[in-house]
């Protein structure tokens, strides 16, 4: 274990093959997802995302935690939380093994390794030059978040985001006692979120300073094009509202669309008015881990930040984040177009099967954003949220769905204005566990 004592973990990460790792498996009522924790070697080189693989008894909060709200019987898939269902990439297990040989936690010295590797993934795959030397690790893109925000953004005053989104911005702004400001998107003639700008821009007043923008959108799929993104920067800077780009759902963009960093767009001063953050916990499904980093192009802007964020390190998640930007490469390759065929069947699927749900497949991401209008008013939503004591429509629905079709979806409503009649469904599984879970639905909504 020298090498891991001398902290040369480039060198101890470049040895990281596969091993063998068991699955913790619990007892569950979820026949689609048999037992199967032996890690091998992929046959020819292929790996099978179709292989079932069990997380129940491991206390997930995509299956464990939904058993314990709606009751185990309830829930054949679960299909709420964005992360994967899928066993890792191998070279993340064999890293993890290997360091946890050297039996001392002390404190880790550096991350410089983890930033070089963060930067070779830059520019490998979305060919932006990132300098290693203006990286923030931070232990999630949620403190990140948090520090900028109390640093541009004072308790009181509003901070802007394009609605619907993602649901945990709500909490950062709890956490900076700041103040929701949603500009709620329209869907066009073709199905697909666009921002209303008249809106955006009227809602960028003296108090408000921060914008968050999520770069692809969480939950509608949108991959922003480097048009929009300019002119959402040019209003920005016009009126002083400093850009956090969150970029975490960079790595999954379906055939035929694009990914444009903010960082990289071609105006510096747009650039220098933002700070982008990002992570691979979604690309790897790395969540536990609790590693991200954050970055600004604006040495001044960065240093207000930094003074804010206290970083503590995470040496696992150090060790399995670098090894998955180091060695997953191939492991995503084949992973990508998997989830892409996903989302193909699923919009598919709807559209014959399921007449009172409607889904447009996402750009990005492997979340599906489902219109389920129609299937609201089959089952009286509003007026049973009602009379049963639920918050919204969309939070019964919930129910009836783990209760009548035994899936969980995540409820809408959590996504800000313009999340009612919708329901957010995680693509990032086995096909034949979203097509158990399509089948049920397609059942319970026949029986209405």
């Amino acid at each position: 274990m020298a090498r891991i004592i001398g902290l040369n973990r480039r060198a101890f990460i470049r040895g990281a093959g596969m091993t063998a790792l068991a699955g913790a498996i619990g007892a569950g009522s979820a026949p689609a997802i048999a037992a199967d924790a032996t890690r091998a070697k992929p046959a020819n080189g292929k790996y099978n995302f179709d292989k079932a693989y069990s997380r129940i008894g491991t206390d997930s909060i995509k299956w464990d935690r939904q058993m314990q709200r709606f009751g185990a019987a309830n829930i054949e898939v679960g299909m709420g939380i964005a992360d994967m269902d899928f066993q890792a990439a191998p070279c993340i297990g064999e890293a993890l093994a290997e360091r946890c040989s050297h039996e001392n936690w002390g404190y880790l010295s550096n991350t410089d390794s983890l930033k070089e590797a963060i930067a070779a993934w830059s520019s490998e795959r979305h060919g932006y030059e990132l300098d290693p030397g203006i990286i923030q690790i931070s232990d999630g893109v949620h403190p990140g978040l948090i520090a900028t925000l109390n640093a541009v953004s004072p308790g009181g005053t509003k901070v802007l985001m394009n609605t619907p989104t993602y649901n945990g911005f709500y909490s950062d702004l709890r956490a900076t006692r700041t103040q929701i400001n949603d500009s709620e998107m329209y869907v066009d003639a073709d199905g697909v979120y666009q921002i209303d700008w008249d809106d955006l821009e009227a809602r960028m007043t003296p108090d408000c300073h921060a914008m968050l923008l999520c770069n692809p959108q969480n939950p509608t799929g949108n991959c922003w094009s480097e048009e929009d993104l300019l002119r959402i920067g040019e209003l920005c800077l016009k009126h002083e509202v400093t850009v956090l780009a969150d970029e975490i759902h960079c790595d999954f963009v379906m055939k035929g669309q694009k990914y444009t960093p903010f960082a990289s767009l071609p105006d510096k001063d747009i650039v220098n008015n933002s700070l982008t953050f990002k992570a691979i916990s979604k690309t790897f499904s790395l969540a536990a881990m609790k590693s991200a980093y954050f970055f600004s192009t604006n040495p001044v802007l960065l240093e207000r930040v930094r003074a804010h964020h206290h970083p503590t390190t995470n040496t696992l998640g150090v060790v399995a984040n670098e090894a998955a930007y180091r060695h997953g490469g191939e492991w995503f390759d084949q992973l990508l177009p998997y989830i892409d065929q996903n989302h193909d069947f699923a919009e598919a699927f709807i559209r014959e099967r399921i007449p009172l749900i409607k889904y447009k497949k996402a750009q990005g991401t492997y979340l599906a954003w489902v219109d389920v209008t129609e299937l609201a008013v089959a089952v009286d939503a509003a007026g049973n949220a009602e009379k049963g004591g639920f918050t919204t429509p969309e939070q019964y629905l919930e129910s009836w769905l783990a209760e009548n079709a035994h899936v969980q979806l995540q409820d809408g409503s959590w996504h800000g204005t313009g999340g009612a009649n919708h329901m957010r469904m995680n693509l990032g599984a086995p096909r034949p566990m979203i097509e158990k879970a399509l089948n049920n639905i397609s059942e319970a909504v026949k029986n209405i």
